[in-house]
């Protein structure tokens, strides 16, 4: 068993090694995770989160990289996580973000985490919540989620951060994209990297149209910004941090953030508990109450909601 507190004390005095058992013990579901979120609740709320998401091959580790180093140059401390894909054989992180951005593996004031989804939907790792504020507890000024990376169904970010950043690349079918409903729509800044590529322009151009088309927005609301990027040579980088920082103004003047916020908490609340009722449900199998209840709807006496709301009924009152 590990000792929380002192590994919270550790995380806090920018502890590489506290950090990560903490994450570890998020990731795996341990008995001390109860212990671990109790210990963390008073030192959260500080950070900046920001998500990054988009398809494979628009260059979301590179942007990553280098926000982390345009971060840095302010004196800020950075936090990374970084979701891959699940391995099928191990169920850990098959990519490893930190290989490919070992220009900050030395420096204190960067942490990067590589998280595996371990088949959860939507981009993010089921546990990156509570490993957001792991980071966030450690004193991390800002925190960059990276999606995994798998197309237009990856909006979950939008949830979990405070800004989402979407990523596009010229020669990739962004302008299809445009045109749909799904991942295009969650942005609060958008950008297209790799602009030193033909068609960049008119990546951009196209993309400005859609969101025109699509927007519902009254006077004061927040407009997109679409900036260009050349991230592997950190063009247009200082353009991103500037309109990251211009949505958080936006945001803490209207309340917008703390509302966010909110909602994150309560989404996060919602979803231990459905995951405790289910575990509850699952240890029903066998269970004769379960088996009654199957027996009435196979016998025409009860249907399949009215059965649920009996099970439902039974096991909070248990």
């Amino acid at each position: 068993m590990q000792d929380v507190s002192s590994l919270v004390a550790q995380a806090r005095e920018g502890r590489p090694r506290a950090v990560a058992r903490l994450i570890s013990l998020v990731e795996g579901a341990s008995p001390q995770l109860r212990e671990v979120m109790a210990a963390l609740a008073p030192l959260t709320g500080n950070a900046y989160v920001v998500g990054l998401t988009g398809s494979p091959g628009v260059g979301k580790s590179t942007s990553t990289s280098a926000l982390v180093t345009a971060y840095r140059k302010q004196g800020r401390r950075v936090g990374v996580l970084a979701v891959d894909p699940s391995s099928p054989f191990s169920g850990g992180a098959l990519l490893g973000d930190r290989v490919r951005m070992s220009d900050h593996a030395s420096d204190p004031g960067v942490y990067i985490r590589s998280m595996a989804t371990r088949g959860h939907l939507g981009g993010l790792a089921w546990a990156a919540p509570q490993a957001i504020r792991v980071l966030d507890a450690a004193g991390c000024d800002v925190i960059l989620v990276e999606t995994v990376g798998v197309g237009q169904s990856e909006v979950e970010i939008a949830s979990q951060a405070d800004t989402s950043v979407v990523l596009l690349a010229p020669g990739m079918g962004d302008g299809i994209q445009a045109a749909k409903a799904g991942i295009l729509e969650i942005g609060d800044v958008y950008v297209v990297n790799k602009a030193d590529r033909d068609g960049a322009d008119a990546t951009a151009r196209e993309l400005n149209h859609m969101l025109g088309l699509g927007e519902s927005r009254g006077p004061g609301d927040w407009r997109p910004p679409i900036v260009k990027t050349v991230a592997a040579r950190a063009e247009g980088v200082d353009e991103v941090v500037e309109a990251l920082e211009k949505h958080r103004a936006w945001m803490e003047e209207r309340g917008v953030l703390a509302e966010r916020r909110k909602a994150r908490a309560a989404r996060e609340v919602e979803t231990i508990a459905v995951t405790a009722l289910r575990e509850r449900i699952g240890d029903l199998h066998g269970d004769r109450r379960l088996s009654a209840l199957a027996e009435r709807i196979v016998a025409g006496e009860l249907d399949p909601y009215r059965a649920a709301d009996e099970l439902v009924a039974g096991l909070t009152q248990s």
